[in-house]
């Protein structure tokens, strides 16, 4: 990857790095039950959701992957995040990941700024294979998947023990035109 973080806009948005003064909007995110309820990290205090952005600085210096702040085109509205993790460079393939803020669900945010997600990982980082882990309760990211055009690959019955209880996970797959 380059040695800047890449920044991109479109009509509506800003995909800018995550900086200090995102602590507060993260905490938000990953605080909030609407949000960690399908999510795998949740956490509890703002001391503890610093690890959470040493994490995406620590994603492109360690090259695993790269997660941008998705906020208003002035940057004065912090949506959500969104990017690519567990980067296989000898396989080619890296998984995709995005949470919102509850207030900016349904407003096409994310139908917007995973293709510029997308884009980046199939042509900057060479990836062939991005996918996607959806628990199979989460609807919402399923119906996601379906308008971005992610192919449902298969079901992992009762594979992980989450909240007391067996959960099942889909895979989701895009695969880069060639």
């Amino acid at each position: 990857m380059s040695l800047s973080f890449p920044v991109f806009e479109t009509s509506s948005l800003l995909l800018r790095q995550f900086e200090d003064s995102d602590l507060d909007n993260v905490f938000l995110g990953l605080s909030h039950p609407d949000v960690v309820k399908y999510y795998g990290i949740q956490y509890d205090s703002r001391e503890d959701t610093k690890k959470q952005l040493d994490w995406f600085a620590e994603l492109g210096t360690n090259e695993t992957g790269i997660w941008w702040a998705i906020c208003s085109l002035d940057n004065h509205v912090f949506y959500g995040a969104g990017g690519l993790n567990d980067w296989n460079k000898k396989h080619h393939k890296a998984e995709i990941g995005f949470w919102m803020l509850p207030q900016h669900w349904g407003k096409g945010i994310i139908k917007e700024a995973i293709p510029i997600i997308l884009e980046y990982g199939f042509d900057k980082m060479r990836i062939h294979r991005i996918e996607a882990i959806v628990e199979t309760e989460n609807l919402n990211c399923q119906r996601v998947m379906d308008k971005l055009d992610f192919i449902h690959e298969g079901t992992l019955k009762e594979c992980e023990f989450k909240n007391g209880r067996w959960i099942s996970l889909d895979i989701y797959a895009k695969l880069r035109d060639i």
